[in-house]
């Protein structure tokens, strides 16, 4: 995550709409604006990789996945991010234009000057959506993924590939190994 912007303070809304006319993205958390940096190319290859085998897998289906272009707002957590790939099942959403509300899963392509804001923060702001059944960290740096699935009690746990499994998303039927979502990096 960047540093804070100078920005008047904005609502979420307002945010919405100053981002929407803006040459460069930002998150936007609890009413601070922060820039964000440029990918490295293997982070941008692995959410690449991670979205056309998802579009493949769902193609015929209610789903749909997007990638890092799409904003998603976090209402509860007074929040917008950018998630480096996103699916979502709802009708609302797969009308949208710019802004997603109802994820089923998030994957998060992790990197050294962000892996500690999207294991937390972020996590903590994506576990408030009531549409979210996963969220993947990928780490292109050590091939190694993570997911963390929603239990029916509302806990969430940890299923981590050192088994080398690869990316294993219950909710939606699918599973890519460990060279499909590492392929060229």
């Amino acid at each position: 995550m960047g540093m804070p912007q100078t920005v008047a303070a904005l609502s979420r809304e307002d945010f919405i709409a100053w981002e929407n006319a803006q040459p460069d993205k930002h998150d936007f958390a609890a009413g601070e604006v922060f820039a964000r940096n440029g990918a490295r190319r293997g982070h941008v290859t692995v959410a690449g990789n991670c979205a056309v085998l998802l579009k493949q897998h769902l193609r015929g289906g209610p789903c749909r996945a997007f990638m890092a272009d799409m904003k998603l707002e976090v209402k509860a957590a007074d929040a917008v991010f950018y998630p480096d790939v996103l699916v979502t099942c709802h009708a609302d959403d797969l009308k949208a234009e710019t802004t997603m509300h109802h994820p089923t899963v998030i994957i998060e392509v992790l990197s050294e000057s962000t892996a500690a804001y999207d294991r937390g923060d972020k996590f903590a702001s994506y576990r408030l959506i009531e549409s979210l059944h996963e969220y993947a960290l990928i780490d292109p740096d050590h091939r190694r993924v993570e997911v963390f699935r929603r239990m029916d009690n509302g806990d969430w746990l940890l299923a981590a590939s050192e088994s080398g499994q690869g990316l294993i998303l219950k909710s939606l039927d699918f599973a890519a190994g460990l060279d499909s979502v590492f392929e060229d990096v």
